[in-house]
């Protein structure tokens, strides 16, 4: 697990190689990640966008930005969390994956980003 902290948003994942989704013969390969964003600051936040930055070990980077997190806009108030799992496809064994959310403060309405920790994203047989 890779942690980060930001303004008191504590942002962690973890990642998990998906073999029944994945066809390395056909350089597919797709993993999880499970990001858990924990509210430690005294403001109450609302998470409004997200900006990816994915990397093959082909050298393909590829950008995704949008709205909220898997069809949320959270709301955190102090001492809260929000969790959730989402995928990503590789066209190699390995990559990583880094980027930020865009946050709002509710009580005057600052924005701010807060890092997503760089995760690697490796195939089991590729650690030997």
């Amino acid at each position: 697990m890779v942690t980060e902290i930001t303004q008191g948003i504590k942002v962690s994942v973890e990642t998990e190689y998906q073999p029944d989704y994945s066809s390395p013969i056909q350089h597919h390969y797709v993993f999880t990640y499970r990001i858990a964003i924990e509210n430690q600051s005294e403001h109450t936040i609302q998470l409004r966008s997200r900006h990816w930055k994915i990397h093959d070990s082909n050298g393909q980077t590829r950008e995704v930005e949008g709205d909220g997190v898997v069809g949320q806009q959270p709301v955190l108030e102090p001492g809260q969390s929000h969790k959730y799992v989402s995928g990503c496809n590789l066209k190699t064994g390995i990559g990583k994956m880094l980027g930020r959310y865009a946050m709002e403060r509710q009580l005057d309405g600052k924005q701010f980003d807060v890092a997503i920790p760089e995760f690697n994203m490796i195939v089991p047989f590729r650690m030997n």
